[in-house]
């Protein structure tokens, strides 16, 4: 029996990240590939990153798979819909597997929209125990086999919750093989002067952000050793020689033990790397920083989310602002590039903490920064918080969350004029420490400021007046 892995993102559709092009490979079907070979259960990957919706159905009619399992998230739901309607209408023995962060919380609609399967949480074992009883004509067994949803008889049915993979030793290094990594590569080498390769080392996070989704790994910390980390390693540098490797684990300085394994194994075996990394500011102090820079981190991101005590506190992020900017600047001060995450709009949020915020980045200075307006995921505290508050009800098959409009404490215009005012403040800010550098931008930069306060200002009164109008 004929199987495929795939996923629904296409680089051709996303015009944000036509400006940004720092696409990565898609790991988690990388990860299950390599699981099914191992265990002798052969399978293609058709990645659609770089193709298109037409190249997908001629791939798929030509090489009519037995079952296809596509990774849904957020972004691609919309898409993975329209290839679940392309395959019942041309390929109607083909089963349909979905799994991925989106799946979870909207099991029962993906089904009843022509998924024959759900797999929820980790998929490596549920995949493999679910091809094999399709291939061996044992669906009845399907029911057994826990993290699955399904439809049976019309009802709608979760099995058991699968348990999570203890020792992740023992997972395959990702099936890299099965995509033409050189394409990724060769993006990044064109637009950035230097290539990277993402990396895995642990699986879920311990922590309790409000608006962050647990949906695959759950709220749990479980983490490969040092030594196969930097096999791993060892085999991406031989075979791709990257420029840079980014690890995608939440929080990579969650265990500073581990951190100091791992810098050893890469001295014994002499290796060199360079990587960025993401970690929170609770989780770093000086000798973790002094560990990143010997094993070879160039840059490090640490989430800080708001320059408000206030916000952070709402988000459930347990992390104390100061120790965000002590931390952004400890970093800067032993020689790393810092960067740092800001999300403006969340419920609760007032003007007086959007400037905090501002007075959080001038103080820190990150090199980088990047803004979001908060939007809530299925399944998330957050969601559950302003469910009752949506002012707007997208049709799910179309849309995805982040079309999800809520009560906020101003309207969504005055936070895209927000978004503006941040980062052209904080950047003239920049500039002027920077004296001669880049002058003629200096002034451009404070009138855009300007010019997005003024809107913030009119939305604000757009805000107050529409809630003093009877109805």
């Amino acid at each position: 029996m004929k199987v495929l892995l795939t996923h629904g993102y296409f680089l051709e559709e996303d015009e944000k990240e036509q400006l940004i092009m720092k696409p990565y490979v898609p790991l988690g079907i990388l990860y299950i590939s390599a699981y099914l070979e191992q265990h002798g259960v052969e399978n293609e990957v058709f990645d659609s990153t770089f193709s298109n919706r037409k190249s997908f159905c001629d791939y798929i009619t030509a090489y009519r798979p037995g079952v296809i399992g596509i990774y849904t998230n957020l972004m691609t739901k919309p898409n993975v819909l329209n290839m679940i309607g392309y395959i019942r209408e041309r390929l109607p023995g083909t089963r349909i597997v979905l799994g991925g962060p989106e799946v979870r919380a909207s099991a029962e609609r993906f089904l009843r929209a022509g998924a024959d399967y759900i797999v929820i949480g980790e998929g490596e074992l549920t995949m493999l125990e679910l091809v094999r009883a399709i291939e061996q004509d044992r669906e009845a067994a399907v029911v057994m086999i826990p993290g699955l949803a399904i439809l049976l008889d019309g009802q709608f049915i979760r099995t058991a919750e699968r348990e999570k993979i203890a020792d992740l030793d023992q997972l395959p290094f990702p099936n890299r093989k099965k995509v033409n990594l050189q394409l990724y590569l060769d993006t990044w080498n064109s637009h950035h002067g230097r290539s990277a390769v993402s990396v895995n080392t642990m699986r879920g996070c311990p922590y309790s952000c409000r608006w962050c989704s647990r949906a695959v790994y759950g709220a749990s910390y479980r983490r490969r050793s040092p030594e196969n980390v930097v096999r791993e390693l060892e085999e991406v540098y031989n075979t791709y020689r990257p420029g840079s490797i980014w690890f995608v684990d939440d929080v990579f300085t969650i265990n500073h033990k581990w951190l100091r394994g791992f810098n050893d194994v890469l001295q014994a075996k002499q290796l060199k790397i360079s990587y960025e990394c993401i970690t929170r500011a609770d989780r770093l102090n000086e000798e973790a920083i002094m560990l990143l820079k010997a094993s070879g981190c160039f840059r490090v991101w640490i989430g800080a989310e708001s320059g408000s005590q206030q916000v952070i506190d709402l988000m459930d992020r347990r992390v104390k602002v100061e120790q965000v900017r002590d931390m952004i600047r400890l970093a800067s001060k032993h020689g790393l590039e810092t960067g740092t995450f800001i999300m403006l709009g969340y419920p609760g949020e007032t003007e007086a903490d959007i400037k905090e915020t501002i007075y959080h980045l001038k103080q820190s200075n990150p090199d980088h920064f990047t803004i979001t307006i908060a939007y809530p995921i299925r399944g998330t505290e957050l969601f559950q918080q302003v469910e009752s508050q949506q002012l707007n009800s997208p049709d799910w098959a179309t849309s995805t969350d982040r079309d999800i409009n809520f009560k906020r404490t101003y309207n969504r215009r005055y936070y895209d004029h927000a978004v503006k005012h941040v980062v052209c403040e904080v950047n003239y800010h920049k500039l002027l420490q920077q004296k001669l550098k880049n002058w003629k931008r200096i002034p451009y930069l404070k009138l855009q400021s300007v010019l997005a306060r003024g809107g913030m200002w009119l939305e604000k009164n757009r805000s107050a007046g529409a809630q003093e109008t009877p109805r």
